[in-house]
């Protein structure tokens, strides 16, 4: 069975695909429909729709907790979408903030699923496990950013 959590992204996921990528809610609303507390759904927009992951959120205190939230559209398939990526990068990232990424790519259509996986199997904490915990970081950001490159020639 799946988590309350889950239940309520997939929900909020369907509401904006269901529109123009942007929809207004009340939290206190959603709440009492998934039976919870408000704080439940301030948890999910919180942790599942990050501008990492393509999303823009504003929230209004008041009135029941008004919260917008808004897919970005970027040009995804373009050379400027991969270069804004390469660049916000940084020197250093955790695996889990890579596969946001990639998972972000394959969501956009960047990338195929193999594609995404080859990508995960090159940045994983397990590929990368002979390098000391202190470079991995490093390591695994220029080892996407070269082959997020690989992919703009």
């Amino acid at each position: 069975m799946a988590k309350l959590s889950d239940l309520i992204e997939a929900f909020i996921k369907q509401l904006i695909n269901d529109t123009d990528g942007t929809i207004e809610i009340q939290r206190n609303e959603l709440a009492n429909q998934f039976n919870c507390v408000p704080s439940q759904i301030n948890y999910v927009i919180d942790t599942r729709f990050t501008t990492e992951r393509g999303y823009y959120v504003e929230s209004r205190r008041g009135g029941g907790g008004h919260i917008k939230i808004r897919r970005v559209n970027i040009e995804h398939k373009g050379k400027n979408f991969l270069m804004h990526i390469i660049n916000s990068i940084g020197d250093s990232i955790s695996q889990q903030s890579a596969y946001v990424f990639i998972n972000n790519f394959v969501d956009y259509e960047v990338i195929s699923e193999k594609e995404a996986l080859m990508l995960k199997a090159a940045t994983s904490d397990k590929a990368l496990m002979a390098a000391p915990v202190e470079i991995r970081g490093y390591i695994r950001a220029c080892i996407l950013k070269n082959m997020l490159v690989s992919l703009l020639v």
